[in-house]
């Protein structure tokens, strides 16, 4: 039902998106749109390439007079950087190839493996497309996710709660669940933990090393009954580890706090269930699960964290070996950042917003975004009656 493909390379002419399955009568503006592009590019640690770019989309097709047509959404974001590289990267037959030629693969990185893969012997081919600059392109197509998921009261937030081995408190990460700390330098919600979460970036960068960490992401106002157990692939805690998984540098995912709770009886672990009969619902005192049962959303907050790996790019190079040659020498340095996480909370509610999207596309279908609402209202209904 909604579905997305990006194209472009880091230091391209452009990233493009092209969207499929929004229905019609969405409101959809460029600034919808740009303020996460803003987000992404902000965070204490960010290096000289959030000094060049400053990513606006430009909407090109599929929306007129600010409302969604129905058919393919086309999104472009221009690189900046493309001004110093158009030599170097032009499609065209006259472009520079032994110019900035990569045959060092950094460790960490898609280099190597994908230089074998694709047969490049410039792994420049490889490093352009595996960069996270692709994301910003994803952030584009979540703020269309977002659109649709707004229209129907259903918000995502995340944050940073760990950052090397400096931790939020807990109880300061469960009292801001609604919450993306956005006026905060690395989005965390514990002020102290921030402080010295600040002082191991400036560490990192002094020693031209990069730091990792655990974001959190959450959905509100979600209906119970997004996803299903009938089929592996199609559970919703799958698409979503898997859209997960899908960002650079993303290599863990856990669904509420998982990693604990595998450390737990039982007893303590399950949501016992309970009836509201003023508001005809049912609830959980608890939300150790997080917002999942069965590949399903149960009608509780979505909770997801990920841990973010430092990142594999150091100005202090790490040892490798020249593909053409086999000598071994220090690893190529690109432009790099001390520490993403906060960006990679950013780009984390953006896969958590096509996922859901998809899912309540998949559930409640319609064409327009008035025959989807009816949809939903009538199944809001239902489960109210229950």
């Amino acid at each position: 039902m909604f579905h997305y493909h990006t194209a472009g390379e880091s230091h391209g002419k452009q990233l493009t998106a092209i969207v499929t399955g929004m229905p019609t009568g969405v409101s959809l503006l460029a600034e919808h749109i740009n303020r996460d592009l803003k987000r992404r590019q902000g965070g204490y640690g960010r290096g000289g390439r959030m000094k060049i770019e400053s990513d606006e989309v430009e909407i090109t097709a599929g929306v007129r007079a600010g409302k969604t047509l129905g058919s393919p959404i086309s999104l472009t974001v221009r690189n900046r950087d493309w001004e110093n590289w158009q030599t170097i990267m032009s499609p065209d037959p006259g472009a520079i190839t032994d110019k900035g030629v990569v045959t060092r693969p950094r460790p960490g990185h898609a280099d190597l493996a994908g230089g074998i893969k694709y047969r490049h012997r410039d792994l420049r081919n490889v490093l352009e497309r595996a960069s996270a600059r692709e994301t910003a392109a994803r952030v584009a197509v979540g703020g269309v996710a977002k659109q649709l998921l707004s229209a129907f009261g259903i918000s995502i937030y995340s944050c940073v709660i760990q950052l090397g081995s400096v931790r939020a408190c807990e109880e300061t990460i469960s009292a801001s669940l609604e919450n993306s700390f956005d006026d905060q330098p690395l989005r965390c919600p514990d002020p102290e933990a921030q402080q010295r979460m600040m002082e191991a970036v400036d560490e990192a960068r002094a020693k031209g090393d990069t730091l990792g960490g655990l974001i959190q992401i959450v959905a509100t106002g979600l209906p119970v009954g997004l996803g299903t157990y009938v089929q592996w692939h199609e559970r919703l805690d799958a698409r979503l580890a898997a859209a997960m998984m899908s960002v650079p540098a993303i290599k863990g995912v856990e669904i509420g706090p998982a990693f604990e709770n595998a450390t737990l009886l039982g007893s303590r672990v399950h949501d016992e269930i309970f009836y509201d009969t003023g508001k005809s619902q049912f609830y959980r005192q608890q939300n150790r699960a997080g917002g999942l049962e069965g590949g399903i959303t149960n009608g509780e907050l979505l909770v997801i964290r990920a841990a973010m790996k430092p990142l594999s790019t150091l100005r202090q190079a790490l040892r490798s070996v020249d593909i053409h040659t086999k000598e071994p020498f220090e690893a190529s340095r690109q432009r790099t950042d001390t520490c993403a996480v906060p960006a990679a909370g950013v780009v984390g509610e953006t896969m958590v917003a096509i996922v859901l999207a998809q899912a309540m596309r998949e559930k409640f279908g319609g064409d327009s975004l008035e025959e989807m609402r009816e949809h939903y209202h009538a199944y809001m209904d239902y489960v109210q009656g229950m």
